[in-house]
């Protein structure tokens, strides 16, 4: 067995002497890599060890985000301040990163002007094609018609320019015309 020490020296020893040495200076021997030739062991303290890889999990889980779909429904004769009001939630979704499902309630006799309820959905999309990217053509499914709209990563080179004029993005949306 391969044995790494704290003190950084490496040995090549049988494995109950480098557990012996390890314990002698007070600590665990871990093994690391079983399939090399020969298995490599590691002696340091076991608990540490532990509570170390556990806090890189937290933090690799606390970085990631994750995307959601968030659904927002209309009907075929939706007055335009109430489409309005949605569709600026809508933006706001899109610019946290999360996908929009905007979904066409049909009830009743409404199911006649399935028509209407694509115009909806066409011009909903037409209205966020800076902010998102439509993933297909609306679908009717049941007495819904839904589309869905994700969100449009910013362009490399609009960012570059921010950085070459000294900004950063925040600071580019506040101050648009920096001159």
């Amino acid at each position: 067995m391969r044995a790494v020490f704290p003190d950084g020296s490496v040995e090549i020893m049988p494995t109950p002497a480098a557990v012996r040495k390890a314990q002698d200076m007070g600590l665990d021997l871990i093994l690391i890599a079983p399939t090399a030739e020969p298995p490599v062991a590691k002696a340091m303290d076991y608990g540490q060890w532990q509570y170390e890889q556990k806090k890189k999990q937290h933090d690799a889980k606390k970085k990631q985000h994750v995307i959601q779909v968030k659904e927002l429904k209309f009907r075929p004769n939706t007055d335009d301040h109430d489409y309005e009001f949605k569709k600026n939630h809508a933006i706001r979704f899109l610019k946290e990163g999360n996908r929009v499902k905007a979904v066409v309630q049909f009830r009743g006799r409404e199911i006649a002007h399935v028509d209407l309820g694509k115009k909806l959905l066409m011009r909903f999309a037409e209205d966020l094609n800076g902010v998102g990217a439509v993933e297909g053509q609306p679908r009717l499914e049941g007495r819904n018609a839904h589309v869905i709209i994700s969100p449009v990563k910013a362009t490399a080179s609009s960012k570059e320019k921010q950085k070459e004029q000294g900004q950063g993005p925040a600071q580019a949306a506040a101050n648009p015309n920096p001159a």
